[in-house]
Formats: structure tokens, C-alpha cells, sequence
């Protein structure tokens, strides 16, 4: 079997599911408890906050235990927007933002919120300048993802650091999911950032547990009341064995992250450059510096996105369409819309993401089964001549 859908659904790490189990075994109690137990509870859960905090550079108090990236993000963008609603109303995030940032600001608009979308060029990236004339008094938020799920577009986060130094009382909210252990940290967190989103399954850890990163003394309005854990920001009793394993998996995949990542690239370059130049082939996530290196996305003219997962899955490969949060809706390839691909182009696009099990064997081995795939269709569709 060959996965090249690990940007969607990454495998859990032996040692992180080795460390949820011993959490599920043992006897832990509640970590806002009292007693014994409770309290060796709390010492696991703040150790966990520790460890994460020290990987990421930033302060344990500035990191917050959520669901996962979308109630991150929910948290972030409506927490702000609710918090400093009396101090503006305005909203700034780009067109070719994941659903759950997406749809937030949808619903924003709705309750009466001035949203502005950014628009992408050809590669899916905005453009500095058209934030700085966006912005205004009425200001309050600036969400921007630093890496595109679809196509692993690296927005110009330092960039628009800069720009909002200027602006110290706007929130400036990173949905960084796609971001962490890729070897990209630099370009996609800055002092300026205010507020991250990740998702423990993208790191290879477990599901339905995730961080929100809160900059100390950025207040945002929270979402869910209850009990006052995590500060009062996210009430509801902490999932500490899925606290603790996402921890270990953080700290196992920033472990030799520029070997990982430089091996990611090597599987994106061998596959690139064999859809590089094929007739009826058009590659979306080209191999640069300002693209992340385990996304490659691309469309082959005549067969839509589906078709070929449907068809590659038949041998035992599992690839994606452009977004798995979106794959079953009418959604998909949003960002190649918003890049003004042509919808027979975009609906035609699929996606291949890698982590550092996937191997350079398997990329040969997905090149061959595709080849006969595309000499099938070419023929068909007349495409080179």
C-alpha cells in the first residue's frame, strides 16, 4: 500500500499511541481534582504544555489545548472578533483559506461583521501590499494560513509581520496545520504573531486533539464556558491522553525536521519531474522555496479529480482531491478557483502529500501505476498532438 494522503490523515506514531495507551491504562484522575491523582494528572498535563512551549520557542501559558485545527480557528478568529467588536468591525482574511476559517468569517459577515478576502495570484498567494491598503481604524483581525492545504502555498507571513507592526492593537491569526515539523518554521511564525492553529493528526499524533498558541496579553473572547480549565479560555475536562501523546509526536517529528523534510522534497522533486512537461499535465505546487515540501498538486486534463483517486485506490493508492474536508462536498479545489484556474482544470485536480515514512520507492511505484493511467487518458483525450 502506498499513502500519499498523509497531509489529510497521518499516521499515528507508534511511541505517541505507545504513550496514549499508558495514559488509558494507568489510573489518572481529573486534572482539576484535588487529590493525589488529580494532581499527578495536572503534572502530566503541564508537563505536556511545557514540552510543546520549549518546541515551539514560546511560553507554556500561551498554549492552549483544543479539539483540533478547526476549534483552533474557530476560537481565534470569533474570540477575537467578539472580544474587540466595540473597538472595531472589521476583518481581514484571504480567499483561499481552509473551510473552517472560511466558513468563521462567513458567519461573522452574517452577524453583521466587515469582512475583506484577499485575493491570490497564480500561485496562490497574496500580496502583501493588497493588505496594507485593506487595512483601516475599524481593523481588528488579520487571519492568514501560513501553508495552503491544497497546493502548499507559504503565504508571506514575514511580510505581513512587518506590515502589522505598524497596526500593534490588530490580532494577527496564523493557521499553521499544515505548517509544523516541514522545516518551514521561520517563514511562517514571527514575533508579530499573535495567535496559531495546529492539529495533533497532522503530526502524527492523535486525532480529535489539537493547540491553540495565544500570545500573552492578546485577549480574545471565549467560546465554550464551563469549569475554567485552560485558563478559562476552553472549558470541558482536558483528553490528557491525547494531551500527552500529541506532545510526544510534536517532539518526535521536530526530531531530524530538516532530514525529514529534505527527504519529503526529494519524493515531490522525483514525481514532479515526471509530470513536468506531459502534455495535458498542469502542476500546481511547484518546486520552490515559497511552496511547502510535501504538498504537490496537480490535474490531468479530461479526468476529474475523483475518477483518478478512484482508479489509483484500485491498485492500492491513496492519493486526494484538493482538500480532504471538502472532498465530498461541491468545495473541492477552492484555492485553484480563487487562482482563476478554469473549472474543467480545478475539478480535475488531485493531490499527493507526503511525511518522511513515505519513500522514494513508493514515489517509483506511483509513477509507474500513473504512467499507465496517463498513456490511457492521453490517447483518449488526443493530448500531445
Amino acid at each position: 500500500m502506498i499513502y500519499f494522503d498523509n497531509s489529510a490523515t497521518t499516521r499515528m506514531a507508534p511511541e505517541a499511541l505507545e504513550t496514549y495507551d499508558q495514559v488509558v491504562k494507568n489510573i489518572w484522575g481529573n486534572p482539576s481534582s484535588l487529590h493525589k491523582l488529580g494532581d499527578r494528572a495536572h503534572q502530566l498535563l503541564e508537563a505536556s504544555r511545557r514540552q510543546i512551549a520549549d518546541l515551539m520557542g514560546v511560553k507554556p501559558h500561551e498554549i492552549f489545548f483544543t479539539s483540533g485545527g478547526t476549534e483552533s480557528n474557530n476560537t481565534a478568529i470569533k474570540g477575537t472578533a467578539l472580544a474587540k467588536r466595540e473597538f472595531g468591525k472589521h476583518l481581514i482574511t484571504s480567499s483561499v483559506e481552509h473551510a473552517s476559517v472560511a466558513n468563521t468569517f462567513n458567519e461573522l459577515e452574517n452577524l453583521g461583521f466587515r469582512v475583506t478576502r484577499l485575493p491570490v495570484d497564480k500561485e496562490g498567494r497574496v500580496n502583501p501590499e493588497d493588505l496594507k491598503q485593506a487595512l483601516d481604524s475599524d481593523t481588528t483581525l488579520v487571519s492568514i494560513m501560513g501553508v495552503n492545504n491544497e497546493i502548499g502555498t507559504i503565504q508571506p507571513i514575514r511580510e505581513i509581520s512587518e506590515i502589522l507592526e505598524d497596526y500593534p492593537n490588530v490580532h494577527f491569526h496564523v493557521d499553521n496545520v499544515q505548517a509544523f515539523g516541514k522545516g518551514i518554521w521561520d517563514q511562517v511564525f514571527t514575533s508579530r504573531v499573535d495567535m496559531m492553529s495546529f492539529s495533533s493528526h497532522k503530526f502524527h499524533g492523535p486525532r480529535g486533539i489539537g493547540i491553540l498558541y495565544k500570545k500573552e496579553g492578546r485577549m480574545i473572547m471565549p467560546l465554550c464556558e464551563g469549569g475554567g480549565q485552560e485558563k478559562g479560555l476552553r472549558s470541558g475536562t482536558e483528553n490528557l491522553a491525547a494531551i500527552a501523546a500529541m506532545a510526544r509526536a510534536a517532539r518526535l517529528v521536530l526530531t531530524g525536521e530538516s532530514e525529514k523534510a529534505a527527504r519529503e522534497t526529494a519524493i515531490k522533486r522525483r514525481i514532479s519531474d515526471y509530470l513536468s512537461g506531459k502534455p495535458g499535465i498542469h502542476i500546481f505546487s511547484p518546486m520552490q522555496d515559497n511552496f511547502a515540501p510535501h504538498v504537490l498538486c496537480f490535474a490531468l486534463e479530461g479526468i476529474r479529480g475523483e475518477t483518478l483517486v478512484h482508479t489509483l485506490e484500485e491498485q492500492d493508492i491513496y492519493i486526494s482531491t484538493t482538500s480532504a474536508c471538502a472532498s465530498k462536498t461541491a468545495d473541492e479545489a477552492s484555492t485553484l478557483v480563487a487562482m482563476r484556474t478554469p473549472d474543467d482544470i480545478a475539478t480535475s485536480a488531485v493531490r499527493l502529500s507526503f511525511d518522511e515514512t513515505n519513500t522514494l520507492a513508493e514515489a517509483d511505484e506511483f509513477i509507474a501505476a500513473f504512467d499507465k493511467i496517463y498513456q490511457h487518458f492521453a490517447k483518449i483525450n488526443h493530448l500531445g498532438e
